[in-house]
């Protein structure tokens, strides 16, 4: 055994002579234990650590030698035995520093891949140390440095090493200053109360040292961000102490790798998972302010676009709320889906400055950055013998993390939502500023900020296709080498990744990840091609949302090569050998091989990624059982047949946390009487419990006034925005989805239509048995889908013309709600009588909004869609309004064409919108056009009939209120399968094969 002896040099830290101590310095990351559990009682030796079970993830220990030998007797030595990283020395040196102890002397011992070192110890008088009580102290911080400091702040950082010496003022007196030591370490080891006095302090502290206004006069909104701080403050507690503790345990991580979050608000939800709602509301309301106003000052985080963005955030709730130890990776981008503005009617685009006003729920993390490369070359190099790749790169911007702590509800647990911003390459800047090319530096700049500038850039241009593909890359390579380096912190032999890591391909706009992967195992790790291939099959899984071809991403061969040089070389050599293996399996079908190629033909060469994600991933995931049995048979038909066991499906679901508990408190509460218990917020099964109260009369009329309380909530909101008032005691008919044909907001339109003329024809005595109807659409339309944004127009005209119509008054009142966001969700579907989900057959792979709606009690009116069959076994099909064709009867119905025969009323409304009865005669012949005959795609003709016979049915059973409560109570009671909760868990026994791992500290 070799060893080394070397002397270190620390500064006498007590001397005047140096600087007072910096601000900017991170103390240990001890966990803390809560204020009633105020113990720093531990046993500081391997065999009991927890992983010291793993040969391969041995702990650090730590051991005490009082009789120092070799002169030292006014010396303590420590012997710490730790496997050897990078700024292992730095770790174990900054811990004595803190803590105001002095180091004499140290030697090095080699062991293996260990290094014991011993450090001669004094306190800052050069005394001895020989208090028991504080040398625990001390093997406590020095252990919980080197196990458990947090993954990410200890390892990855940019800062420049010339920046200086920093040094502190001893912080403890070991001795005869043994009452700082407790002091110090009291401190360290409680959590930040959440009593009153303490809330309004910390409220209060943040409002003058950090929003940088007088205690004594703030507004609104600098009250909401003083708030969001405080709650963040205990965010990151939580944050810190699951990460140490995940470091510790080193379980399998999940890596949920999705380009798009549609997060929302996180205040309310933030304070219900941590606990602490109610206490924050007494603090506020004794400062003069209510939580429900400081809560609407908060923004919409819109980074993503439809149900697949907001199934991302369900998914990181039920992850953190079921202990899963789990990372979500995406985009921070600068603005969000476009702000939707209604001008005469018309959908404007406006962007949507999210981050004017900043994000106090993000962490910027300025020294955890990534090198990303784009274009260049690829040459070739000699190592050991050993012929490699490498890519010489045209063009380079850094990655820079922001951290979105997301808290557990019923756990400690808080997990991280990592989201990259792109920033200029430090060493292009400085060459353009050391050449005097300043507006070239500047350019620089702005070109590599606007890869995160955007969600999802027009790509009907070849600019629009680069900067998506650009957009993709950055975002999976920075992600990539982030678990790359978290792997390599506790791991040396890569068979071992497969064990530690599990990829989550949330659709295609991830897939690069597994060329990414792969060149990293081969470019950088230098592992062999069949090593690195084995690794990458075992990691990913992939789950599709599209249920049509025309749908899958496709990146043309020329712009990948020009991009990304080195990624389509591995991408063809991936392809080239797959296709050897298929011949093997299948022969010469030339047709076949063709449809199942990563490298599509014609007079555009494209780069198929949904066929590379199958490929390579070990698991390819359906969003529901309808939707899995398309992939089966239609989509992946040809890699079904090879891989059976590949095909699976998990039902998408919604988080019970956000759409109940925040977004609809009052049923929240009666849920809870009801059940005597809240443990449904976890246990969302247990909401079946409502079926044994569903004929109380009691319930049936607290039911009904919780609804009316939320009627009231959007009867206001419909008057604020639009200036229409509505009758409570009218259904509230609602439609809120993303605006596109196959979604069918035409045919509530028509049918809303057939209704307007049905009642302007009627006598009085006749309008008297008419259900009055509120009827509200809203959606966002793509900026250039013309056909959606029509819809838009349509709807405007049509509810101009029946609201100002003296003789329908409140029988019939059409409402289309603007920038339909989250935040405007969670008012929206607690107020809704009746949800519509009309997408024609065979077109949802899912549909989470109707999960949303279902958690509410509202009563659905729909096709046998997606999600909704497996709707039907839950509730019945005696508790929804169901209508249209099935998937198994839409391609006959289109092959009958101009044969197929439609209702006359159907006829009669478009003839109404074609002759001008609502304007606009020739801006609407197209939308005419293409619902008429062989063109009527989407069955809108083919499905009206059986359309306006469930809405008389809707009608018939709102009527009989006994009826309508107990469907209601029987729809929310049938809803927890639906919970993301029961996804998340399904996921992670079947395919990504973690286990939890809770953080009880």
């Amino acid at each position: 055994m070799a060893t080394i002896s070397f002397s270190i040099l620390v500064p006498n830290t007590s001397s005047p002579s140096f600087p007072p101590p910096s601000k900017n310095v991170s103390f240990l990351p001890i966990p803390r234990t809560p204020p009633h559990r105020n113990t720093l009682s531990l046993t500081f030796s391997a065999a009991n650590h927890p992983r010291a079970t793993s040969e391969n993830n041995a702990s650090s220990s730590v051991t005490v030698e009082t009789a120092a030998p070799e002169n030292n007797d006014n010396s303590t030595a420590f012997v710490i035995r730790a496997r050897n990283r990078i700024g292992l020395l730095q770790i174990i040196t900054r811990v004595f520093n803190v803590l105001g102890l002095r180091i004499d002397k140290a030697t090095v011992d080699l062991e293996g891949d260990y290094f014991i070192k011993t450090f001669f110890v004094t306190d800052s008088r050069g005394n001895k140390i020989r208090d028991q009580k504080s040398l625990e102290s001390i093997k406590k911080a020095l252990v919980e440095a080197l196990d458990g400091h947090d993954d990410d702040d200890s390892v990855v950082s940019v800062a420049p090493a010339e920046r200086g010496i920093m040094t502190r003022k001893p912080l403890l007196e070991f001795g005869d200053g043994k009452g700082k030591a407790e002091r110090m370490f009291g401190l360290m080891d409680v959590f930040l109360k959440n009593d009153p006095i303490t809330l309004q302090k910390d409220i209060l502290d943040h409002v003058e040292f950090t929003v940088a206004k007088s205690r004594f006069n703030f507004d609104d909104f600098e009250a909401y961000q003083a708030l969001a701080h405080c709650v963040r403050d205990r965010l990151i507690e939580r944050w810190h102490d699951t990460q140490i503790h995940f470091s510790k345990k080193d379980p399998k991580r999940l890596y949920f790798l999705s380009l798009e979050f549609l997060m929302g608000r996180s205040l309310s939800n933030s304070v219900i998972n941590l606990g602490i709602r109610d206490q924050f509301a007494d603090a506020l309301s004794q400062l003069g302010f209510e939580f429900e106003v400081l809560a609407e000052q908060e923004g919409d985080a819109c980074l993503g676009n439809g149900g697949l963005a907001r199934l991302s955030a369900c998914q990181m709730d039920s992850l953190a709320t079921l202990d899963y130890p789990a990372i979500g990776y995406g985009l921070r981008y600068q603005y969000g889906l476009f702000r939707q503005v209604i001008l005469d009617g018309f959908q404007h685009e406006q962007p949507d400055y999210w981050l004017n006003f900043g994000n106090p729920w993000e962490i910027e993390r300025v020294h955890i950055t990534y090198t990303v490369k784009f274009y260049g070359t690829v040459t070739d190099e000699v190592l050991n013998g050993e012929k490699y790749k490498v890519w010489v790169p045209g063009e380079m911007v850094e990655a820079v993390a922001y951290d979105n702590p997301i808290p557990g509800y019923g756990t400690r647990n808080t997990i991280d939502l990592r989201l990259w911003a792109a920033k200029p390459s430090d060493q292009h800047d400085m060459e353009a500023y050391n050449t005097g090319d300043y507006v070239d530096a500047v350019v620089n700049r702005q070109r590599a900020e606007s890869i995160s500038s955007l969600l999802y850039p027009d790509d009907r241009s070849y600019q629009g296709k680069e900067l998506r593909l650009k957009q993709q890359y950055f975002f999976v390579s920075a992600s990539v080498q982030d678990i790359i380096r978290r792997f390599k912190d506790k791991h040396k032999n890569f068979d071992e990744f497969p064990e530690k890591v599990a990829l989550q391909l949330n659709d295609t706009h991830p897939s690069l990840a597994i060329a990414e992967v792969m060149r990293v195992l081969l470019d950088e790790e230098h592992l062999g091609r069949k090593r690195a291939w084995d690794i990458v099959c075992k990691i990913f899984s992939f789950t599709t949302h599209t249920v049509s071809t025309d749908a899958l991403e496709k990146i043309p061969v020329d712009l990948m090569g020009s991009l990304l040089p080195r990624h389509l070389q591995i991408i063809y050599d991936i392809n080239f050998n797959f296709m050897e293996e298929l011949k093997k399996m299948i022969g010469l079908d030339y047709d076949r091989l063709a449809r199942m190629s990563i490298v599509e033909e014609g007079a555009v060469k494209n780069i198929r990624m949904a066929n590379m994600s199958i490929i390579c991933s070990h698991t390819v995931n359906g969003v529901s059982r309808l939707h899995s049995e398309l992939l089966k048979t239609k989509l992946f038909k040809d890699f079904y047949e090879l891989w059976p066991h590949k095909f699976h499906y998990k039902t998408n679901g919604v988080t019970q946390r956000r759409w109940i508990v925040v977004s609809n408190p009052s049923l929240c509460a009666l849920i809870s009487k009801w059940l005597g218990t809240e443990a449904w917020i976890r246990d969302i099964d247990l909401l079946i419990g409502l079926r044994a109260h569903v004929t109380n009369a009691k319930l049936h009329q607290e039911w009904k006034m919780v609804k009316k309380v939320n009627k009231v909530r959007l009867a206001e909101y419909i008057e604020t925005m639009s200036g229409l008032k509505v009758s409570l005691d009218a259904m509230f008919d609602v439609q809120t989805k993303r605006m596109h044909e196959y979604k069918r907001q035409l045919l509530n339109i028509l049918g809303i239509i057939h209704r307007y003329d049905c009642i302007k024809n009627m006598n009085k005595n006749d309008r008297k048995k008419v259900v009055p109807r509120v009827c509200i659409i809203g959606g966002k339309a793509a900026p250039g889908y013309e056909m959606a944004k029509k819809i838009i127009k349509l709807c405007h005209v049509v509810g101009e013309k029946i609201n100002k119509d003296n003789d329908i008054g409140d029988l019939l009142k059409l409402v289309f709600i603007p920038d339909y966001n989250v935040s405007v969700a969670e008012l929206v579907i607690p107020g809704a009588d009746l949800s519509q989900h009309l997408s024609t057959a065979g077109h949802e792979a899912s549909g989470t909004s109707s999960m949303k709606y279902l958690m509410n009690g509202c009563l659905l009116l729909a096709t046998e869609d997606g999600s909704t069959i497996e709707m039907i076994e839950e509730i019945g099909k005696e508790n929804m309004f169901l209508f249209g064709a099935k998937v198994d009867e839409t391609a006959a119905l289109r092959e009958k064409g101009p044969a197929l025969k439609v209702p006359l009323q159907f006829l009669r409304v478009v003839r109404m919108i074609r002759d001008g009865h609502f304007g606009l005669k020739d801006y609407f012949q197209s939308l005419c056009d293409k619902i008429e005959g062989e063109n009527d795609y989407f069955l809108l003709g083919a499905d009206f009939a059986s359309y306006l016979e469930a809405q008389a049915a809707a009608d018939k059973a709102f009527v009989d209120e006994e009826r309508w409560t107990k469907m209601s109570i029987l729809s929310a009671a049938g809803s927890g399968r639906f919970s993301s909760d029961r996804t998340i868990q399904e996921y992670a026994e079947k395919t990504w094969r973690i286990q939890p791992c809770r953080c009880n500290s």
